[in-house]
């Protein structure tokens, strides 16, 4: 199938389901899995380990409405018996692939700001915010679920993930963690949260930038560097700064301007509204 183009449309998501229609519950998703089931109240953690997989296997949607699901990106490959170097689709990043990248990000905190952060907590907190996603999936401004609704759903994950799968675990304590720090980071309200709720988008903007350069200017993915703008924190926002300039300098080595979330009108709205400063 061929690639959407620069400036091209998204390709379309199909209709959302109304959660009137078909509610929303981890005993839903939990139904739809492959057996064995994760074994819950054990006070062995195997079960969470297992289902942390599902983690590495989800796919970051918003890059998938660009087809980037559809082999559009590649990477040489050497193949060590022949000795040839073969060309591979790439799918999209996983939700792992993203809180990895992450979790390195906040370690190179600039120093000013390293000094008031506690940076392990702000690692392990990049390494859970998204953990809710094992279940939800990644949910995005254009997929039909509100921003309370979507709220709703991933609280009710984590708590499975915390109660029923690691409550049991050495007496519940890193359940117990695990949940209070994702809660933190969902309200955003201490200087660690801050700086890692910036990260998050700090990141999408780097692989939104990676994407363009391995499509070869092929793919406008304008649409994400919204990000930058709700970046709050100046040592971030220098970090961005640098990643757009980036962008417009490749765009223009190209004879092209890159596209941005300011020509596209009721999604800039879609977005904000479901975003907003920072949250992601």
């Amino acid at each position: 199938m061929d690639q959407p183009t620069a400036r091209n449309e998204p390709v379309p998501d199909p209709p959302a389901k109304s959660s009137a229609e078909e509610p929303w519950s981890v005993d839903s998703v939990l139904a739809a899995l492959p057996p064995p089931l994760p074994q819950t109240g054990t006070t062995s953690p195997i079960p969470f380990f297992h289902l942390l997989e599902r983690l590495k296997t989800t796919k970051r949607e918003g890059w998938r409405r660009f087809g980037i699901d559809r082999g559009g990106t590649t990477c040489p490959i050497l193949d060590p018996e022949k000795g040839n170097i073969f060309v591979k689709p790439l799918s999209p990043e996983s939700i792992s692939d993203h809180m990895y990248r992450m979790s390195l990000l906040t370690m190179l905190a600039p120093p000013d700001l390293a000094s008031r952060l506690n940076i392990p907590h702000c690692t392990k907190m990049a390494l859970i915010h998204d953990m809710a996603e094992s279940l939800v999936g990644d949910i995005t401004p254009v997929d039909g679920v509100s921003k309370p609704e979507k709220s709703r759903r991933e609280a009710a994950a984590m708590d499975y993930l915390s109660s029923a799968l690691l409550g049991n675990v050495y007496g519940g304590l890193v359940g117990s963690q695990i949940r209070e720090i994702w809660e933190e980071y969902e309200k955003s309200e201490t200087l660690e949260a801050k700086f890692v709720h910036d990260i998050d988008k700090m990141e999408l903007l780097l692989q939104m930038m990676e994407y363009e350069r391995a499509h070869k200017g092929t793919l406008d993915l304008g649409e994400f560097s919204y990000a930058a703008s709700n970046i709050m924190l100046p040592e971030v926002k220098v970090w961005s700064e640098e990643v757009l300039r980036e962008r417009k300098a490749y765009w223009e080595g190209l004879g092209k301007q890159p596209g941005s979330l300011e020509v596209l009108g009721e999604l800039r709205h879609q977005v904000e509204e479901y975003y907003g400063n920072g949250e992601a």
